[in-house]
């Protein structure tokens, strides 16, 4: 067997990232950036209204209640030049529109007894100087840093890079994944099963997987055990994709057809990985026509094995291929504190249980506890599992003892 860490940088030094390509803003959401991005205009371009009010001098509106003659109406979009505010006026101002020349300050509408066609307005409440006033450059000055280099782009971000006027930009693009189960003893479609038959779940679980982190994904199906089958599905996948997944025929002693086409025609290692569940664990490459390369992760064929080692190795492995840092490849993880025993036994292997975590009454503490049967067959406690408790090699965890937890949900 081999340490949890030498597999990992095993499949990590197999992950380059991607690529850099030009992509415009609305495609960029889940990418990372290649470069900084510096503004060169200011956010807000010009003075304007922070409420819907009446743009006054301040000196006009010091005793109050006062009322004062509306000389006109400035709307977002409008220049405001058209209205400036005269001693002893006021103007009536939307918000985010600009605010005319001569004023001082901005009297929010609630203060006011004005309506929309008022030819005048009685003040209520003295304003301050600048008051309601959002000064150009507020937000946003020139030579601002908006996003640096290696930033995950989300919809904040992709909101400030369209306010600072960005169409595109060059970003490492989001891997495209395919998925691909084999082997005659499975069923997908919910049809009934045959002797000795199980059903296809790895596939699907898996690309929902992926899916929930973001990842485009090609489904290249159920296929028989059949050589040519198998490798023309391979090919076609690699082709198509930017990283493959099989799961099942990584264990020791297995003679599956996935095993053999890999060998054949990809440049693949074997592992036994020093973890339960999940010790088999294939990882590789395989040549695309171009002679380039794409990676190959072969899971195991246990249901809840193929989405520990999804975690683990997949994950990681994606998002270094789409630009992430070597610092930031894994979920969000903690330190709980365990309400019952987690059983265990020494065995050289580092144990990843199934648990459910959730903030103490405190709100400072994540207690820990068990999602169910331990077993890598054992679907339903995966499912209810929010995260993965590391054990390390030796006894058991009694109950009150810190944990390391690896959140799988939020």
């Amino acid at each position: 067997m081999i340490g949890l860490d030498e597999a990992r940088a095993f499949v990590l030094t197999g992950c380059p990232p991607s690529p850099p390509e030009r992509r415009p803003l609305a495609a960029a959401l889940g990418c990372v950036t290649v470069s900084s991005v510096t503004a060169t205009e200011a956010v807000p371009p010009f003075a304007n209204s922070a409420v819907d009010g009446y743009a006054v001098r301040v000196a006009d509106a010091a005793s109050v209640p006062v009322r004062l003659p509306v000389t006109g109406t400035v709307r977002a979009g409008m220049s405001g030049l058209d209205h400036p505010v005269e001693p002893g006026t006021a103007v009536r101002i939307m918000t985010g529109a600009p605010v005319p020349p001569g004023t001082e300050a901005v009297v929010m509408v609630e203060d006011t007894d004005g309506t929309p066609d008022a030819i005048e307005v009685t003040i209520a409440v003295a304003p301050t100087a600048a008051q309601h006033i959002r000064p150009a450059g507020d937000d946003i000055v020139p030579g601002d840093e908006v996003v640096v280099a290696g930033t995950l782009l989300g919809p904040a971000h992709l909101g400030v890079l369209a306010t600072v006027g960005v169409a595109e930009l060059d970003v490492v693009p989001r891997p495209r994944v395919a998925v691909v189960s084999t082997g005659d003893e499975l069923v997908g479609d919910g049809r009934p099963l045959g002797p000795g038959q199980i059903r296809d779940s790895n596939r699907l679980g898996l690309l929902a997987l992926l899916r929930t982190y973001g990842y485009e994904t090609v489904d290249l199906g159920l296929v028989a055990d059949d050589e040519a089958a198998i490798e023309a599905v391979l090919r076609d996948g690699a082709e198509r994709a930017d990283a493959l997944v099989t799961t099942g025929g990584v264990s020791m002693g297995d003679f599956d057809f996935v095993k053999v086409v890999l060998d054949r025609i990809g440049d693949m290692r074997w592992m036994q990985v020093a973890i339960k569940p999940a010790k088999p664990l294939a990882f590789g490459t395989v040549a695309r026509g171009d002679g380039t390369r794409v990676p190959v992760f072969g899971l195991p064929g246990n249901p809840v094995s193929s989405m520990v080692s999804f975690e683990l190795f997949c994950r990681p492995g994606l998002r270094r291929m789409g630009g992430h840092a070597v610092t930031d490849l894994d979920g969000p993880t903690v330190d709980g504190v365990l309400d019952e025993p987690l059983r265990r036994r020494p065995d050289g292997k580092t144990h990843f249980a199934r648990v459910r975590c959730a903030w103490d009454h405190d709100m400072r503490t994540y207690r820990v506890r068990s999602a169910g049967a331990q077993g890598s067959h054992h679907m339903a406690a995966m499912a209810s599992a929010d995260a993965l408790a590391e054990l390390p090699d030796g006894d058991s965890l009694e109950a009150g003892a810190v944990v390391r937890v690896r959140l799988l949900r939020p």
